[in-house]
């Protein structure tokens, strides 16, 4: 389970880790009929390296921080730079 700090509306979509152990997500879709979620969603399954399938949101649906559940081991995909 990771902490997530969500900026909807960005210029790009980018997932990184910040200070602490949390994750920050910059989202290109606006927070309306859940279309930032379901962005979030799939930038995590990405940068993560497994199906979509695999990860929910467990709590913080329409709030800024979210906890997003991941099944099974995952390790990031990508180094320093983040899931784009």
């Amino acid at each position: 389970m990771i902490s997530v700090k969500v900026k909807p509306n960005a210029r790009i979509s980018l997932l990184t880790q910040v200070e602490g152990g949390g994750w920050l997500a910059q989202l290109r879709s606006q927070p309306v009929d859940g279309k930032a979620n379901e962005e979030l969603l799939a930038l995590v399954a990405r940068h993560f390296g497994c199906r979509k399938s695999a990860v929910s949101l467990k709590s913080g649906a329409s709030a800024r921080t979210k906890l997003v559940r991941i099944e099974g081991q995952v390790e990031p995909q990508t180094s320093g730079r983040g899931a784009r």
